[in-house]
C-alpha cells in the first residue's frame, strides 16, 4: 500500500512551506496545486532536490490542475487573494469565497472522503463556505487559526520568562485578532499557572501582542505576511490527524450547541484524530471568557451573512 497523499492548494509562501514541511516528514506523497503555470512545478522540484540532503524521499508533484489530487487524505487550502490597497472588505471576501468555492468543488469531486484544513483568510468565513460547498460532515472541514495564535502566545510568554516555548501550554479560542479568547486559567509554565509568574498587566500586554501578531510581522516585512509559523501550525494539524494522535487543538469548527454556540463556526478546542475533528472539548469558562467567545461567534455570524449575500448576488 502506498503512502497517504496530502494536497496543498496555493503555492505561495504559506503553501510552499507547508509542502516542504510535509515532504520532510517522509511519510506522505505531496501534491502542490497552483493556477500559475510553473510555480508549483518549480517549487515541487526544488523541494524534491532537497531530499538527498535532508534525508527524505518524498514524492512531491506540482500541478496546475486537480487530477493528481485524487485520493487525497487531507487538503490544506492556502489559496486566496491578499487585501490590496483600495480593496474593500466585501471585495476581498467575495474574491476569496469564490476561490475557496472552486477549489473545494475540485477537491471533493476527486476525493470524496477528504479532510479539509482551511488557512485562507478571513478564516472562519472561508470554513463556512467550504462546509456549505463540500457537503462534508463538520468533522472534515476545519480551520487553522487557533493553533497559530496559541503558538504566538506561548512564544511571547517564553520570551518574557526566559523559558523554553515547549514548557508553555496555552489555549486560544475564538477568531483571529481582536476576537481571540485566550484561556488564562489553561495557560501554564512547566505545569504552574501563568498567573503565578506574570502580573495581570504583563499578561494583558502579551495577549495584546498576540492579537496583533500577524500585523506586527506584516509591518516588519513591508511586503508579505507570516508564513513559517502558519505553515508549521497547519502541518501540526495534519500530523495530529494522520497519526490519530487524539490531541486537543484549537480549530475553527462548526458548533451545534457546544459552549452555548449554535450553527456557527468559531475557534474551539477540538480532538484531532484519523477522522478529523472528532469532538469539541468543552472547558469550564469564566463569565468573561464565555461573553468574549459569544462576541467572537457573533462577529463570525455577521461575516458569514455577508459572504452568503455576496455569493448569491
Amino acid at each position: 500500500m502506498g503512502r497517504p497523499k496530502i494536497t496543498v492548494v496555493g503555492a505561495g509562501n504559506v503553501g510552499g512551506t507547508v509542502a516542504q514541511r510535509l515532504a520532510e516528514k517522509n511519510a506522505y506523497d505531496v501534491v502542490l496545486v497552483d493556477i500559475v503555470p510553473g510555480i508549483p512545478q518549480g517549487k515541487a522540484l526544488d523541494i524534491t532536490q532537497a531530499g538527498p540532503v535532508c534525508g527524505y524521499s518524498t514524492r512531491v508533484v506540482g500541478t496546475n490542475g486537480y487530477d493528481e489530487t485524487a485520493g487525497s487524505s487531507i487538503a490544506v487550502i492556502t489559496s486566496g487573494m491578499p487585501r490590496k490597497p483600495g480593496m474593500s472588505r466585501d471585495e476581498l471576501l467575495a474574491t476569496n469565497a469564490k476561490i475557496v468555492k472552486t477549489v473545494v468543488r475540485e477537491l471533493v469531486s476527486r476525493s470524496p472522503n477528504i479532510i479539509l484544513i482551511l488557512v485562507t483568510n478571513p478564516l472562519d468565513a472561508m470554513v463556512h463556505v467550504a462546509r456549505q460547498v463540500s457537503g462534508l460532515p463538520k468533522s472534515r472541514v476545519l480551520g487553522m487559526a487557533g493553533v497559530l495564535d496559541t503558538a504566538r502566545l506561548r512564544s511571547f510568554v517564553a520570551e518574557e520568562l526566559n523559558v523554553p516555548g515547549t514548557d508553555v501550554q496555552a489555549m486560544v479560542l475564538g477568531g483571529h485578532g481582536d476576537t481571540m479568547v485566550p484561556l488564562v486559567r489553561q495557560t501554564t509554565v512547566a505545569g504552574k499557572p501563568i498567573t503565578d509568574r506574570l502580573s495581570p498587566e504583563r499578561l494583558a500586554a502579551l495577549i495584546k501582542r498576540t492579537q496583533d501578531g500577524g500585523a506586527e510581522i506584516v509591518g516588519l516585512l513591508k511586503t508579505g505576511s507570516a508564513f513559517y509559523a502558519p505553515s508549521a501550525s497547519a502541518v501540526d494539524m495534519v500530523e495530529a490527524i494522520m497519526n490519530d494522535q487524539k490531541r486537543v487543538m484549537p480549530c475553527a469548527m462548526f458548533c451545534e450547541g457546544e459552549y452555548g454556540l449554535k450553527d456557527v463556526i468559531v475557534g474551539v478546542p477540538v480532538t484531532l484524530g484519523r477522522s478529523g475533528g472528532e469532538s469539541i472539548v468543552e472547558y469550564e469558562l469564566t463569565a468573561e471568557e464565555r461573553t468574549a467567545l459569544q462576541a467572537s461567534a457573533d462577529a463570525v455570524r455577521d461575516l458569514c451573512a455577508v459572504v452568503d449575500r455576496l455569493l448569491t448576488a
